[in-house]
């Protein structure tokens, strides 16, 4: 997998964390610097370890699907995107919680990094050089979020459902565009 092809899966990956970086910038008085490294640092660093977990999962199973890697890639990324662009199209809001407290943050962290554990899965079969895989994912998560808690003070909520429908289009794209590869190269 290449760096842009990486970079694309890191932005992907990151909208989640974005989305909801926005609603806890909505939901503060006034944003302070401290908000957007909290959101960066807890965000950024859960999207970097759960793809690494899921790697070191996958590596295991490996050569047993080795004949289906792509299919299963296809399937884990059309899901995530799909899930995404689901949440993004619903009409429900989601209702704002100021805290930054570790039990929110680290809660919301898990939460929004459950996909990036399917995708870690994925890269094991793929053969991504994971240090720069998830490196790539943690930084581009942590400026997206830090960004998103600003954007959500000063924008609102406009940006959110377009930051969740951009992301899972973009796994969706990217799992085609693994199963084209595999089936019309093989």
């Amino acid at each position: 997998m290449t760096f842009p092809e990486l970079f694309i899966i890191a932005i992907g990956l990151s909208m989640d964390a974005f989305a909801v970086s926005v609603c806890k910038g909505l939901a503060l008085p006034k944003t302070e610097w401290k908000h957007a490294l909290l959101a960066g640092v807890y965000f950024g660093g859960f999207q970097a370890l759960m793809p690494l977990i899921g790697y070191l999962l996958g590596v295991q199973f490996q050569n047993a699907i080795v004949s289906i890697d792509h299919w299963i890639a296809f399937v884990l990324l059309s899901i995530i995107g799909a899930n995404m662009v689901k949440e993004a199209l619903s009409k429900e809001e989601e209702e704002g919680n100021p805290s930054f407290d570790m039990k929110t943050m680290l809660l919301l962290a898990v939460a929004t990094s459950i996909d990036a554990l399917a995708v870690g899965v994925t890269f094991a079969f793929l053969k991504v050089q994971i240090l720069l895989a998830v490196g790539l994912i943690g930084i581009t998560t942590f400026g997206l979020s830090a960004a998103g808690v600003a954007v959500g003070n000063m924008f609102g909520s406009r940006y959110k459902a377009k930051a969740e429908l951009a992301g899972g289009l973009i796994l969706i794209a990217m799992g085609v565009k693994i199963l084209l590869e595999h089936t019309l190269l093989s």
